[in-house]
């Protein structure tokens, strides 16, 4: 048996809706210098010490800061001034930017990040090579090249102050803030080989009247360097791999567009077209802007909106949408939503705020991060302590060496790149699929969803009611066609909803002679000379029409949960027909791939509980919650997460929108109105569940892929450093030395910005 869990309806209390304050404003603030976790909590915890900030958001990916503040208290300049004063740059980007020179400007700015890094490594490492080609000289052992030490200390001087000196100044930026980042440890590993190289070229005594060779590691210096830079120049360009999908969307509004102006057409700069203007599209063209067809028709591919490749029709009156391709046809249409408040353009921003957040999963990696530096200081300290301890004086130089070593290993780059990288790379696939996800903390939540509850009409409906069945009289004097012709005539004096599905069915009626309401029941009049009743069986009882010879077919058909409506012509039962709302061709595929991924689905409606019994048999659900008015939603939702459930609520409509709020993870259905969508974490951009399936299925794949980051993070530390200190050399002989080392920790946050990527590939099971 199906279960039905009925509920009396109760009188509506507002929804509970948590705003922030009122006067409270957000501004997004461009950052730069960000290279680590460490950097990241430092902006952020010096905008959420300064006054009058009420949150603060900083993002490795975006490299922004969003921050929520009372502008009675500090202004958009002042948080400018604290990111500057704690050792980074930022500015506030001009108000009249539009999204894609935003993402113009974010480019060029990673595209010069980039090779200003390969430019700097690459010549770096140039010199370093050379370096150590002149140091394996043999005739550098038989001469004497008094002059050599003091080159190569100008040349790895040189290479520090232009190439590794952001790495400096930030470090003591970092200092006098009385905190450590990435660059304290490459400032302090390389310092340290530096000044030892230093003291042995300008006083090589000191060295040698205590038996240790004044041996320099200046190439080791400069190669470092030189490497570090290489791989910030391969990690830039990883994270423009990742903002992709952002890219794709902004280039799918085309520059121009063709205005009827004065009777002509002419091309105009899309930023130029006005609201109300009419624009003409022809075969194969982009739409320039959103707006309403006035005359002619097409069919227009809207997978960009949807994911869904079968062209959509479009006639006078339909809405298209900025950036979607016409197909075959031509048609005028005219501009309604502009600039920003354009589809393409909010859609933008979802996805740019979606990846400037931060899933909770990131709280993790911050925790470790905020005492990561400290602690591997201590650890370079002791490895120099134990080193130099172990073998005296003639271990100087390997002290120095495993301390380095460790520090420059150690650098905590790939946490910080761990969990950013894989919101950011999701966020664009789901965009691609059709699926708008509000940030890392709802995609964390989806991937651990235990149960889906869906709203009926509108979600696994179609959400309008039509004609399902049509059964004449025995006797009927009319046929099919005309009793249809007849009905829809007088319906169509009606602005009921059974009505508009009898009207669709037959669209085209004769005269209607005259027309007559009766609530409650249906309608009579005269119609091209005849008398029609269309109605209930009461309606047919009070003019004398006997339903008898129909009431097997009627009965059946109520018990399906379909509306029964009888059409009597001249006072003699003509035919009945039933009206529903059907279910949605593609929900009990959804409905099945949900119970695949062992999720419980149940069904949420305010329909009587026969009807939405009827509908859950036809989808394949096997709970319902009926008869439930918004709050009684909100309420069902709420029993489930008292039973330890993690619940998704998906609707459409303003009476889902408590629900929707309520639940661990809302997802509205796009084609449904702006409150349910402002209402959700997850916003489907065509009406279709299987999308749901999507966005799920992504979230699961997205939370695996921060994990394995993660742990490959953390594991690469905990494996690097034991063996960077020289556990290993005592029995095997293993020690790293500050090359590699530095390549090491190089390609740690290649690979983890790699293993995101690997989302952009991500195919709906």
């Amino acid at each position: 048996m199906l279960p039905v869990m009925g509920a009396a309806p109760q009188p509506p209390e507002p929804p509970r809706v948590v705003v922030s304050a009122p006067g409270d404003q957000t501004v997004n603030l461009a950052v730069t210098g960000l290279h680590c976790a460490a950097c990241v909590g430092r902006v952020q915890v010096a905008l959420e010490k300064s006054p009058g900030v009420k949150q603060a958001v900083v993002n490795l990916m975006t490299n922004t800061a969003t921050v929520s503040f009372d502008p009675g208290t500090v202004t958009p300049q002042r948080l400018v001034e604290t990111i500057v004063e704690a050792g980074y740059g930022a500015e506030i980007p001009p108000a009249d930017q539009s999204a894609t020179e935003e993402q113009d400007r974010q480019d060029a700015a990673r595209t010069a990040e980039y090779h200003d890094y390969l430019r700097k490594g690459v010549s770096s490492l140039a010199v370093g090579v050379a370096m150590m080609a002149v140091m394996a000289l043999p005739m550098h052992r038989t001469m004497s090249w008094t002059w050599l030490p003091g080159l190569m200390l100008a040349v790895t001087t040189a290479v520090m102050a232009w190439a590794g000196r952001h790495f400096y100044t930030r470090a003591v930026m970092a200092f006098r803030h009385h905190s450590a980042d990435m660059n304290t440890l490459i400032s302090v590993g390389t310092g340290a080989a530096y000044l030892y190289s230093l003291v042995a070229t300008v006083a090589p005594q000191l060295f040698t009247r205590h038996g240790v060779a004044p041996d320099l590691y200046y190439e080791a210096v400069v190669v470092i360097i030189a490497l570090i830079l290489i791989g910030n120049a391969l990690e830039a360009r990883a994270k423009g791999a990742t903002a992709g999908a952002v890219r794709r969307l902004l280039d799918l509004q085309p520059k121009s567009a063709r205005v009827l102006r004065h009777g002509a057409e002419v091309d105009v700069p899309v930023e130029q077209v006005a609201r109300g203007e009419e624009i003409v599209v022809r075969p194969g063209e982009r739409i320039p802007v959103d707006g309403a067809v006035t005359s002619g028709a097409s069919a227009v591919d809207e997978s960009m909106l949807t994911g869904e490749p079968m062209p959509v029709a479009k006639a006078a009156g339909d809405r298209v949408v900025g950036g979607t391709i016409n197909g075959r046809g031509s048609f005028q249409f005219r501009a309604t939503t502009l600039g920003a408040e354009s589809t393409l353009a909010r859609i933008v921003k979802m996805m740019k705020d979606a990846q400037g957040t931060r899933a909770p999963i990131q709280r993790v990696a911050d925790r470790i991060s905020a005492v990561f530096v400290p602690v591997v200081l201590s650890i370079a300290l002791a490895t120099f302590v134990a080193w130099y301890l172990a073998m005296g004086s003639d271990g100087l130089v390997r002290a120095i060496a495993a301390g380095v070593t460790v520090l420059i290993i150690a650098c905590p780059c790939a946490m910080g790149l761990a969990v950013p990288t894989a919101v950011m790379v999701a966020t664009g696939r789901g965009a691609e699929l059709g699926v708008l996800i509000k940030g890392g903390a709802a995609l964390e939540r989806a991937g651990e969803l235990t149960t889906i509850v869906l709203d009926k009409t509108g979600t696994v409906t179609e959400g309008k009611p039509v004609v399902t069945d049509v059964r004449l009289a025995p006797g009927a004097t009319v046929d099919e066609p005309t009793m249809l012709a007849l009905a829809a005539a007088l319906e169509s004096r009606s602005e009921h909803p059974i009505a508009a599905a009898i009207m669709q069915r037959a669209p085209k009626g004769p005269k209607v002679n005259s027309f007559e309401a009766v609530a409650g029941q249906g309608a009579i009049g005269v119609v091209d000379g005849r008398s029609v009743c269309v109605g209930n069986a009461a309606l047919m009882a009070d003019w004398s029409v006997d339903v008898s010879k129909l009431a097997a077919e009627s009965d059946a058909l109520a018990a399906e949960a379909k509306t029964v409506v009888f059409v009597a012509i001249d006072a003699k039962l003509a035919g009945v027909l039933a009206i529903a709302d059907p279910i949605k061709a593609t929900s009990r595929e959804a409905v099945q791939r949900f119970l695949a991924m062992g999720l419980d689905v149940v069904l949420l409606t305010g329909d009587q509980p026969r009807a939405a019994a009827a509908i859950a048999r036809a989808s394949g659900i096997s709970t319902v919650i009926a008869g439930v008015l918004p709050e009684g939603k909100r309420d069902a939702i709420q029993r489930l997460q008292q039973q330890g459930k993690v619940v998704a609520m998906i609707g459409d409509g303003i009476n889902d929108a408590p629900a929707l709020a309520q639940a661990d993870v809302g997802i509205a259905v796009g084609t449904g109105t702006d409150v349910a969508i402002e209402a959700s974490d997850v916003t489907l951009m065509r009406g279709d569940l299987r999308a749901a399936a999507d966005a799920i299925g992504l979230a699961r794949a997205t939370m695996a892929t921060m994990r394995q980051n993660l742990f490959w993070a953390f594991a690469y530390n905990t494996i690097g450093i034991p063996v960077a200190a020289g556990v290993l050399y005592p029995a095997f002989g293993i020690a790293l030395n500050p090359m590699i080392a530095s390549a090491a920790m190089a390609m740690s946050s290649v690979s983890v910005i790699t293993n995101s990527l690997r989302l952009r590939r991500y195919r709906p099971s």
